[in-house]
Order: C-alpha cells, then sequence, then structure tokens
C-alpha cells in the first residue's frame, strides 16, 4: 500500500449525514419529474457528447452511463434554469436573489470532517486520463475540463478561494489551465511563482449545486466563496483536507484532482469557446500539473457544456446579478432585482429595477454596474413594475417609456474582459438605456388597457372547467 492509499484507509467509509451537500439529490429530484434523460448507448467523448449536451441544454438534464473507452458516467445540464437553481437552493424562485445576498452578508464557516466520500478511492497516476473528458467544438485543440471547481490559499494570506476555470488535457498528468490575468486564482498563481514555487490547488467536479453557485460569486479578494455556501445551506459546508496539501474541498463532491499551477510555465492554447459562442484566442495560458486524484467509489464526472449554453449562461448569470445587487444597494436603497440577461450571453447585458426612481439615479446605476463587473457592458434601467428577468417586457419598456436623444447613454474607452467579443485594447464602449417612466412624457399615463380584474376571475373560473389543469 502506498503511503496515499496507506493515509486514505483509515478515511475509506463515508460520513453519516442528515443533510445532503452533494449534487445527487438535485439529480435525483430532476430524474422524478421525469426533467433527467439516461443515455445507456455508448457516447463517443469526442464531439458525440458535446452534440448530446448541446441539443438538450434547454429541457434536459442528461447522465450518460456508457462514455467510449471509460468506465464513468457523465452528467450536464444540470442548473440550466432559474426553476432548477431555485430548487438546488431550496427557495422560491423570487428569492434567489435575496439568499444569494444575505450569503454574503450573513457567511457560515465550514468544517472539517475525516472519512469523506469525496475520498473513498485514491489515484496516484495517469490521474487526467482516468477522466472522459470531452471534446467540444471542431476548432478546439482538445479535450476540456469545463466543470472544474478550482479551490486554492493565497500563498502570502493563507486566505481560500474557489473559481472556475477551465483545464485542456495535456498529457497523463498535465494540462493548460486558463485564467483571465485579473482573476483572484491568477493573482494567487502569480504570486506563488515569484516567490520560486508553483501554487498547490484543487480541482473539484460534481460538488453541490450551492457550491458551484457561489464559487461564481464576485467577491473581494480574501473572502470565502465556501462561507457563503455554508450560509445557503444554513450549515457548514462539510469539507476534507486534500490528502497531499492543506486545502480544503468540499467533502460531498465526486471527484477532486490535487495538483499545482506554474505561472511561470506558459503554454499556447489556441482557439476556445467563449460565453457568446464564438471562438477566442487568447494566446497562452499557463501550466497545471496533477499527481492525485480522489473520488467517490461510483463516482460521477461532471460536463457543463461551454459557449452559449443554458447551464454556462446561467451558472454565470445567477450570481453575478447578485454581486451586482448587493452592490448596488449600498448607494441606491430603492434598487429592486437585477437580472444578468441569457440573451447578453449572461455576462454582458444586466437590467435594474429601481422603485420610484429620483432623477439621476438610473445613471448611477449605471455607472455602478460598468464600474463594479468589467464584463458588463448594455445596462437597462426599468421601474418597479417591469420583471427585469423578462426580456419581452423590458423591450417593451424601452420602446414605450424610452426617447433615444434623452435615455441612452454611450461611453467609450471603459474597462472591458479579454472575452468581450468587440475589445480593442481592453476597452469597449458601453450603453446605457434609462427605460423609466419620466413625469410628463405622456399626458394618457401608463395604465395598461386590460379588461376589468373581475371579468378576468369570471373567464378564469370558466377555462378552469373547460380545461382543469391548465394555468391561464
Amino acid at each position: 500500500m502506498t503511503p496515499l492509499a496507506e493515509r486514505n484507509a483509515s478515511r475509506s467509509a463515508p460520513v453519516s449525514v442528515e443533510t445532503d451537500q452533494s449534487c445527487r439529490s438535485l439529480l435525483a429530484t430532476l430524474a422524478g419529474q421525469g426533467k433527467l434523460l439516461t443515455v445507456d448507448q455508448e457516447i463517443d467523448p469526442v464531439y458525440d457528447l458535446s452534440a448530446l449536451l448541446s441539443l438538450t441544454h434547454e429541457t434536459f438534464a442528461v447522465r450518460a452511463n456508457r462514455i467510449k473507452g471509460y468506465d464513468l458516467p457523465v452528467f450536464g445540464n444540470m442548473l440550466s434554469d432559474l426553476d432548477r437553481i431555485a430548487m438546488a437552493m431550496n427557495v422560491p424562485r423570487e428569492n434567489i436573489q435575496s439568499a444569494l445576498i444575505d450569503s454574503i452578508r450573513q457567511p457560515i464557516a465550514p468544517v472539517v470532517i475525516d472519512k469523506a466520500p469525496v475520498q473513498e478511492k485514491v489515484f496516484e497516476s495517469d490521474v487526467l486520463l482516468r477522466l472522459p473528458v470531452p471534446t467540444f467544438f471542431d476548432k478546439e485543440t482538445g479535450p476540456y475540463i469545463s466543470a472544474g471547481l478550482m479551490v486554492a490559499r493565497d500563498p502570502e494570506t493563507g486566505l481560500g478561494n474557489a473559481s472556475y476555470a477551465r483545464l485542456k488535457v495535456l498529457g497523463p498528468n498535465e494540462a493548460l489551465i486558463g485564467i483571465a490575468p485579473n482573476h483572484h486564482l491568477a493573482i494567487m498563481a502569480r504570486k506563488a511563482a515569484e516567490s520560486g514555487k508553483p501554487l498547490p490547488f484543487a480541482v473539484v467536479l460534481g460538488a453541490h449545486p450551492i457550491i458551484q453557485l457561489a464559487a461564481c460569486l464576485y467577491l473581494g479578494l480574501g473572502d470565502d466563496e465556501m462561507h457563503c455556501a455554508g450560509a445557503l445551506f444554513k450549515e457548514p459546508v462539510r469539507m476534507a483536507r486534500c490528502l497531499t496539501s492543506d486545502i480544503l474541498v468540499p467533502a460531498e463532491a465526486e471527484i477532486v484532482l490535487e495538483g499545482h499551477i506554474h505561472a511561470d510555465k506558459p503554454i499556447v492554447e489556441g482557439l476556445v469557446s467563449e460565453y457568446h459562442g464564438m471562438y477566442e484566442d487568447y494566446g497562452s495560458g499557463v501550466l497545471a500539473t496533477f499527481h492525485t486524484m480522489t473520488s467517490r467509489s461510483d463516482a460521477m464526472f461532471q460536463v457543463i457544456q461551454p459557449g452559449y449554453h443554458a447551464e454556462h449562461i446561467y451558472l454565470g448569470a445567477v450570481p453575478i446579478a447578485a454581486s451586482l445587487k448587493a452592490q448596488l444597494a449600498r448607494v441606491i436603497l430603492n434598487v429592486g432585482e437585477v437580472a444578468v440577461t441569457a440573451s447578453g450571453c449572461g455576462r454582458n447585458n444586466v437590467v435594474v429595477q429601481i422603485n420610484n426612481p429620483r432623477p439621476g439615479q438610473a445613471r448611477r446605476a449605471m455607472a455602478v454596474c460598468w464600474g463594479a463587473v468589467s464584463i458588463i457592458k448594455n445596462v437597462t434601467i426599468v421601474d418597479s413594475d417591469v420583471d427585469p428577468w423578462d426580456i419581452a417586457a423590458v423591450e417593451l419598456a424601452k420602446s414605450t417609456r424610452m426617447r433615444a436623444d434623452r435615455d441612452i447613454l454611450i461611453v467609450n474607452g471603459l474597462p472591458a474582459d479579454r472575452s468581450e467579443p468587440q475589445e480593442d485594447g481592453f476597452v469597449v464602449a458601453k450603453t446605457g438605456y434609462d427605460a423609466t417612466r419620466k413625469a410628463g412624457d405622456r399626458k394618457e399615463g401608463y395604465d395598461k388597457a386590460q379588461p376589468p380584474a373581475a371579468s378576468y376571475d369570471r373567464m378564469r373560473d370558466l377555462l378552469a372547467e373547460i380545461a382543469p389543469g391548465v394555468s391561464f
């Protein structure tokens, strides 16, 4: 028995707990609702698995049980709409944003346990070759781990960080990691490299959706996403210490890869897909090496279909919107719901609801959004009677409440992420739309033309007799 396996022997039995913190409870619920598509036919991980997830990304979560050349089943498309996110968080859909904001304000620290389910099995060689990593798109140059939640510690402060980054598999134990230069993980890796050391980190696959959502929150450097996840669970996240470092990982995840980031070893990536559905050429990523993999005894491999697909969109959009709402609420006390829209690729377009906006508040909200998250490009401000997640309602407000010469603001040369399709030198022009009602605009007012409420009630009763079970 190797030293790692010997150490793991005392951890082999899964811990007995009352509350599930794995991804399996949501998959079981989706299966019970007929929303999990189980595929038992053999699927090729080169392009075919990607095509399967792409075809079903707005309709079904998928579990593919037989991947050509591999033993592990694959699942994906788990968080493909707001209803599933609400289900995973165990809150009503209208409470998603408030719950995420409360988790930032009232974090709960994790606890460390022994005998973690994610450490039931240990592998110490060729760890990446054991995973059914898909090759997604025809112009990409290799297979990518797309659902990797990266966990690391700042080498100076020791503070933890969780985030997402892509990994292109290069060999049995090596991968390219693609991280935007301004992301916290990239900053940590550069700090380690400047001291002559690689950065220890772990890649978590198949964590509970709450943990995945928390990892996408925009927090300050040093703020720990796992504390926010604890608040969302209403109990501490159960964590396990990695076998080869002091990094803590979610104990009930499916798979953990333990390794190092070598920020001083660049590797040219080639074309890679982005959230907007097109390719980008970022030049070089950096080397990541792996020496250990732990997993459940019956582990599943998670895939998030990248590009312009529903799970990739919403996993980013919902936490970004909550992070923006938290920042807006500090300076605009009457701010309502904030949406980051799917039509804006789940990253670029924001809609901010303001209750009875005062003069100047719309433009102040635009400035806060642009200053808070550089990836935000277009900001629309609406009144409290407009659902910011309802694109048709937002477009109606822009058509009926906005004058282009007065209410459209274009600002040149604002900072942009490298993923912005039209950035030039990391800047781009950004647009703000004030689609709120203004005093004196319409002498007729903004009342909707519709039958009286009593008539609606009578006809709903009639329709309930004619078409029982159908909502009108």
